[in-house]
Protein backbone atom coordinates (compact mmCIF):
# COMPACT_ATOMS: atom_id res chain seq x y z
CA UNK A 1 0.00 0.00 0.00
CA UNK A 2 1.23 3.05 -0.63
CA UNK A 3 2.00 6.32 2.09
CA UNK A 4 -1.12 8.24 0.56
CA UNK A 5 -2.90 5.25 1.79
CA UNK A 6 -1.57 4.76 5.66
CA UNK A 7 -2.28 8.22 7.62
CA UNK A 8 -4.70 10.78 6.31
CA UNK A 9 -3.94 13.96 7.84
CA UNK A 10 -6.42 16.81 8.44
CA UNK A 11 -6.50 20.02 10.53
CA UNK A 12 -6.37 18.61 13.52
CA UNK A 13 -6.37 14.94 13.26
CA UNK A 14 -4.36 11.80 11.74
CA UNK A 15 -6.27 9.12 10.47
CA UNK A 16 -4.21 6.04 11.04
CA UNK A 17 -4.92 3.00 9.40
CA UNK A 18 -4.81 -0.54 10.55
CA UNK A 19 -3.24 -2.98 8.83
CA UNK A 20 -4.07 -6.24 8.24
CA UNK A 21 -1.08 -7.40 10.66
CA UNK A 22 -2.74 -4.72 13.00
CA UNK A 23 -5.64 -6.08 12.96
CA UNK A 24 -4.31 -9.69 13.52
CA UNK A 25 -2.06 -8.34 16.19
CA UNK A 26 -4.76 -7.04 17.61
CA UNK A 27 -7.20 -10.36 17.39
CA UNK A 28 -4.23 -12.33 19.08
CA UNK A 29 -4.38 -9.46 22.12
CA UNK A 30 -1.19 -8.17 21.13
CA UNK A 31 -2.27 -4.44 21.71
CA UNK A 32 1.57 -2.88 22.91
CA UNK A 33 3.12 -4.55 19.54
CA UNK A 34 0.24 -2.46 17.92
CA UNK A 35 0.80 0.59 19.64
CA UNK A 36 4.12 0.40 19.06
CA UNK A 37 3.00 0.33 15.23
CA UNK A 38 0.74 2.64 15.09
CA UNK A 39 2.36 5.40 17.26
CA UNK A 40 -0.09 5.91 19.55
CA UNK A 41 -1.72 4.20 23.01
CA UNK A 42 -5.03 2.75 22.60
CA UNK A 43 -7.82 3.73 25.27
CA UNK A 44 -8.43 1.48 28.13
CA UNK A 45 -11.17 -1.00 27.41
CA UNK A 46 -10.64 -0.18 23.43
CA UNK A 47 -9.98 -3.81 22.22
CA UNK A 48 -13.12 -5.01 24.34
CA UNK A 49 -15.44 -2.61 23.01
CA UNK A 50 -14.23 -3.04 18.82
CA UNK A 51 -13.17 -6.96 19.04
CA UNK A 52 -16.33 -7.85 16.68
CA UNK A 53 -15.80 -4.92 14.15
CA UNK A 54 -11.73 -5.62 14.17
CA UNK A 55 -12.11 -9.52 13.68
CA UNK A 56 -15.11 -8.36 10.87
CA UNK A 57 -12.33 -6.11 9.11
CA UNK A 58 -10.02 -8.69 9.45
CA UNK A 59 -12.05 -10.73 7.60
CA UNK A 60 -12.86 -8.98 5.20
CA UNK A 61 -9.37 -8.22 4.00
CA UNK A 62 -8.55 -12.17 3.91
CA UNK A 63 -11.89 -12.02 1.57
CA UNK A 64 -10.16 -9.06 -0.67
CA UNK A 65 -6.71 -7.95 0.35
CA UNK A 66 -7.65 -5.03 -1.65
CA UNK A 67 -10.36 -3.57 0.33
CA UNK A 68 -7.35 -3.28 3.13
CA UNK A 69 -7.11 0.21 2.73
CA UNK A 70 -10.79 0.99 2.85
CA UNK A 71 -11.08 -0.37 6.00
CA UNK A 72 -10.44 0.49 9.69
CA UNK A 73 -8.36 3.94 10.43
CA UNK A 74 -8.05 4.99 14.42
CA UNK A 75 -9.27 9.06 14.52
CA UNK A 76 -6.07 10.62 16.62
CA UNK A 77 -5.80 13.90 17.90
CA UNK A 78 -2.56 15.35 17.40
CA UNK A 79 -2.81 18.09 20.41
CA UNK A 80 -2.91 16.79 22.74
CA UNK A 81 -2.26 13.18 21.40
CA UNK A 82 -5.12 10.75 22.06
CA UNK A 83 -7.49 8.38 19.90
CA UNK A 84 -10.23 10.21 19.71
CA UNK A 85 -12.20 6.85 18.08
CA UNK A 86 -12.43 5.64 14.49
CA UNK A 87 -13.69 6.09 10.90
CA UNK A 88 -13.98 3.24 7.89
CA UNK A 89 -15.84 2.59 4.99
CA UNK A 90 -17.79 -0.48 4.73
CA UNK A 91 -15.64 -1.80 1.93
CA UNK A 92 -14.15 -0.47 -1.06
CA UNK A 93 -17.04 1.61 -3.70
CA UNK A 94 -19.98 -0.43 -4.61
CA UNK A 95 -20.54 -1.13 -8.12
CA UNK A 96 -22.80 2.08 -8.34
CA UNK A 97 -19.77 3.71 -7.09
CA UNK A 98 -20.66 4.57 -3.78
CA UNK A 99 -18.35 4.07 -0.72
CA UNK A 100 -20.59 3.64 2.86
CA UNK A 101 -18.84 5.36 5.73
CA UNK A 102 -18.81 4.70 9.56
CA UNK A 103 -17.58 5.84 12.19
CA UNK A 104 -17.70 6.25 16.73
CA UNK A 105 -16.05 8.46 18.49
CA UNK A 106 -15.07 7.77 22.59
CA UNK A 107 -18.05 9.79 24.93
CA UNK A 108 -15.10 12.20 25.94
CA UNK A 109 -14.36 13.22 22.19
CA UNK A 110 -17.87 13.98 20.86
CA UNK A 111 -19.11 17.73 20.48
CA UNK A 112 -15.67 18.72 19.18
CA UNK A 113 -16.33 18.40 15.75
CA UNK A 114 -14.07 15.44 14.88
CA UNK A 115 -16.03 13.50 13.71
CA UNK A 116 -16.91 15.88 10.64
CA UNK A 117 -13.85 16.41 10.20
CA UNK A 118 -12.56 12.51 9.68
CA UNK A 119 -15.32 11.64 7.49
CA UNK A 120 -14.28 15.02 5.00
CA UNK A 121 -10.53 13.89 5.34
CA UNK A 122 -11.69 10.03 4.73
CA UNK A 123 -13.91 11.73 1.88
CA UNK A 124 -11.54 13.71 0.63
CA UNK A 125 -8.68 10.91 0.53
CA UNK A 126 -11.00 8.62 -1.18
CA UNK A 127 -11.20 11.44 -3.49
CA UNK A 128 -7.98 12.22 -4.45
CA UNK A 129 -6.56 9.04 -4.35
CA UNK A 130 -9.49 6.69 -5.75
CA UNK A 131 -11.15 9.17 -7.91
CA UNK A 132 -14.75 8.28 -5.18
CA UNK A 133 -17.03 11.37 -5.41
CA UNK A 134 -20.17 9.14 -4.27
CA UNK A 135 -20.48 8.27 -0.53
CA UNK A 136 -23.49 6.99 1.70
CA UNK A 137 -24.19 6.09 5.43
CA UNK A 138 -26.94 4.58 6.81
CA UNK A 139 -27.91 5.82 10.47
CA UNK A 140 -30.78 4.75 12.53
CA UNK A 141 -33.38 7.18 12.67
CA UNK A 142 -33.08 8.14 16.29
CA UNK A 143 -29.25 8.74 15.86
CA UNK A 144 -29.73 12.93 15.70
CA UNK A 145 -25.94 13.44 16.27
CA UNK A 146 -25.09 11.46 13.14
CA UNK A 147 -27.63 12.98 10.90
CA UNK A 148 -26.58 16.23 11.79
CA UNK A 149 -22.86 15.40 10.92
CA UNK A 150 -23.87 14.22 7.52
CA UNK A 151 -25.70 17.20 6.53
CA UNK A 152 -22.62 19.18 7.46
CA UNK A 153 -21.25 17.12 4.89
CA UNK A 154 -23.90 17.83 2.39
CA UNK A 155 -25.78 14.42 2.67
CA UNK A 156 -29.48 14.31 2.00
CA UNK A 157 -31.88 11.43 3.13
CA UNK A 158 -32.67 9.22 -0.04
CA UNK A 159 -34.57 5.67 1.73
CA UNK A 160 -34.15 3.34 4.22
CA UNK A 161 -33.28 -0.14 4.65
CA UNK A 162 -33.56 -2.56 7.70
CA UNK A 163 -30.82 -3.71 9.20
CA UNK A 164 -30.49 -7.82 11.13
CA UNK A 165 -28.13 -5.58 13.60
CA UNK A 166 -29.03 -2.16 13.85
CA UNK A 167 -32.58 -2.08 12.87
CA UNK A 168 -34.18 0.44 10.75
CA UNK A 169 -31.54 2.81 9.11
CA UNK A 170 -32.31 5.93 6.57
CA UNK A 171 -29.76 5.83 3.91
CA UNK A 172 -28.02 9.25 3.04
CA UNK A 173 -25.94 10.28 0.08
CA UNK A 174 -24.19 12.50 -1.42
CA UNK A 175 -22.88 12.72 -5.18
CA UNK A 176 -20.17 14.77 -7.04
CA UNK A 177 -17.94 15.00 -3.88
CA UNK A 178 -14.82 17.56 -4.53
CA UNK A 179 -12.10 17.70 -1.50
CA UNK A 180 -12.89 20.25 0.63
CA UNK A 181 -16.74 20.19 0.04
CA UNK A 182 -19.30 19.84 2.71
Amino acid sequence: MSGSDQTISTERLSLVWLSPADLTGLLDGNVSGVEASIGTNLPAGWLEEFAGLVGFRSRQVEANPLAAPWLLRLIVRRDPPAVAGLVNFHGPPDDRGFAEVGYSLQPGQRGQGFAVEAVRGLFDWAYRVHGVRRFRASISPDNERSQNLVRKLGMTPVGSQWDDRDGLEVIWTVEGWVPGAG
